[in-house]
């Protein structure tokens, strides 16, 4: 039998009795009339389920009550966690045709016992059609409790055994995460994996910028995908297209929209890899600002997989150097094609684009293949970049990890433009300049090595020492 369909007035009388009998409201659900005569969702509170929302009693096993039995009655039932209070989790499952709605400040607080979890991520779902994330809470990753030390000398902290990623949702269809915020996460914050027509939409994220591996949005083997109007502050890469190879079963990465996006790293900005187990195709990033990264753009192929049909698009970015475990040396823009070892197979790089990208950066734009791949059909149009030192670091070097086919950190001059081992690339109306701080590791404007079909019609600038080297050089 349904539950009935109550009026708000009839509500109202009811009050007192729905008070008396909250266990039995909960089990049956609210469900009120809307204006045009229809049905409204029904809303689970999981305070109805025994949910203290104190911060100190574990909540679990009250909030999956709630989730299950909204999944149950379906219809997209709401789970509501209200605001002013804070629900301590360990290892919380989500389901399909559910809206699970963090209201105002609430928020979810994962517990640092190892013990509390059955799994590697503090919020999961698996298989979920039709599931909702929103609100305008937050759900709370606690970093620091799952680190064991600051590594002065690294300039990052070194995390505990074991640490969660914050939220992990698998082979998910239509799929939405709206508005949440998410906080200090001890490892990557929202991973994606096998999920198809997904929307993330605003949501925050407000991670330590000094906690390896707590990348932001990773979408993994992922299809008809869209990220838009995110604030992301993490130490790992911000938004990462992926293929793992643990994630295989889930097939190729495809059809994935990216835009209108604010940026703050120590890692790559906006960036494919390098995990490329399987093929990433039809992939645009466009509208965002990177404030600082490692690497504005970055495209890491170092596995079997394909990448063909991607662009960047409308790009701001700072790119500078961090300290030596940062992935990353400062690259403006960073395209490679480089197996993770001299016998490891690696696919093909073609038909890459980017148009319309500025940025201040200490270190080169980089297009580089290998022997064994070499990137195709590769356009930078309108790409203007301004080298300046600003940091302590160690320069003129160049980042190809993760590889032992060739050297991880290679020395190597810094032009502006640098191009190797590819075919096919042009660079259209695209410009160098420098900026005060010029070492003498600064070079040629535009640098070309082993490069078949080059065209560069409408490039502008000098070398960094005009009076030492040519403004062009093509070997």
């Amino acid at each position: 039998m349904k539950p009935p369909l109550l009026t708000r007035r009839a509500l109202l009388q009811a009050g007192a009795r729905l008070a008396a009998g909250s266990v039995l409201a909960a089990s049956l659900g609210l469900r009120l009339r809307g204006a045009d005569g229809t049905a409204a969702r029904r809303v689970f509170d999981v305070r109805d389920f025994g949910a203290r929302g104190d911060g100190e009693t574990n909540d679990t096993a009250s909030l999956q009550r709630a989730i299950d039995t909204a999944a149950a009655a379906g219809g997209g039932a709401q789970v509501l966690l209200r605001g002013g209070a804070r629900y301590l989790i360990g290892a919380l499952v989500l389901k399909g045709g559910i809206d699970f709605h963090l209201a105002d400040d609430a928020e979810l607080v994962v517990s640092s016992d190892p013990r509390a979890f059955g799994g590697s991520a503090a919020v999961t779902a698996l298989g979920a059609q039709g599931l909702t994330l929103s609100g305008t809470g937050a759900i709370n990753g606690r970093s620091p409790d799952f680190m064991e030390r600051y590594d002065a000398e690294n300039e990052w902290w070194r995390p505990k055994s074991f640490r969660p990623r914050l939220v992990a949702l698998t082979g998910c269809r239509d799929l939405v995460v709206r508005d949440i915020t998410f906080r200090q996460a001890p490892s990557w914050t929202l991973h994606l994996l096998g999920c198809e027509r997904a929307l993330v939409d605003g949501i925050k994220i407000r991670n330590q910028l000094d906690v390896p591996n707590c990348d932001g949005i990773d979408p993994d083997h992922c299809r008809d995908l869209v990220i838009r109007n995110c604030h992301i502050v993490c130490g790992d890469d911000a938004i990462v297209v992926k293929t793992t190879r643990a994630g295989a079963a889930h097939g190729p990465s495809s059809n994935i929209r990216v835009s209108d996006c604010l940026i703050e790293t120590q890692d790559a900005g906006v960036k494919i890899g390098t995990e490329t187990a399987q093929d990433i195709s039809d992939v645009r990033f466009e509208r965002c600002k990177i404030i600082t990264s490692s690497r504005g753009i970055c495209i890491q192929l170092r596995d079997e997989g394909n990448l063909s049909n991607i662009e960047f698009r409308d790009i701001d970015f700072v790119s500078r150097y961090f300290s030596d475990p940062w992935w990353g040396r400062g690259e403006a823009i960073s395209l490679t094609a480089i197996p993770r070892s001299p016998t490891a197979a690696v696919g093909t790089m073609r038909d890459i684009r980017v148009i319309n990208a500025v940025g201040l950066a200490e270190n080169s734009v980089r297009v580089a293949g290998s022997k064994q791949s070499r990137p195709r059909n590769i356009r930078l149009q309108n790409v203007a970049v301004t080298l300046d030192r600003s940091t302590r670091y160690k320069g003129g070097l160049w980042d190809n990890r993760p590889t032992t086919a060739e050297p991880g950190i290679e020395v190597h001059g810094n032009p502006g433009f640098s191009i190797r081992h590819a075919d096919q690339v042009a660079l259209e109306d695209c410009r160098v300049d420098w900026g005060r701080n010029r070492p003498d590791y600064f070079t040629h404007a535009l640098e070309a090595e082993d490069v078949t079909g080059l065209s560069h019609p409408g490039f502008h600038g000098q070398a960094a020492h005009p009076e030492r080297d040519q403004a062009i050089v093509v070997t």
